[in-house]
């Protein structure tokens, strides 16, 4: 819990808060308490707060073809959410 994650760009709007239902693994208080699911555990839940919405930096990509005068430009920017994690539900 309080933890801050940079995951893939959500639809919600900043404030509101979201749930993760499809949990793989839960570890809590380092190396202590380790919940691991077949394939995902049941009943565990971990609830979020979005924080931000954004952009990563721009990348670059050129595709060449060589002896041929032909290059190609282009970019990308990939959009991510920042979410802090409030709550870690645990039901077996």
């Amino acid at each position: 819990e309080g933890q801050t994650l940079n995951i893939e760009k959500l639809s919600e709007k900043i404030g509101a808060f979201v749930k993760f239902n499809d949990i793989l693994l839960i570890l809590i208080k380092e190396g202590h308490e380790l919940h691991i699911g077949s394939p995902q555990l049941k009943g565990a839940q971990v609830v979020a707060e979005i924080i931000d919405q954004g952009r990563v930096s721009k990348i670059n990509i050129i595709k060449f073809k060589r002896r041929k005068h032909h290059i190609k430009r282009m970019g990308h920017r990939q959009d991510f959410t920042t979410i802090k994690v409030t709550g870690i539900n645990i039901n077996p």
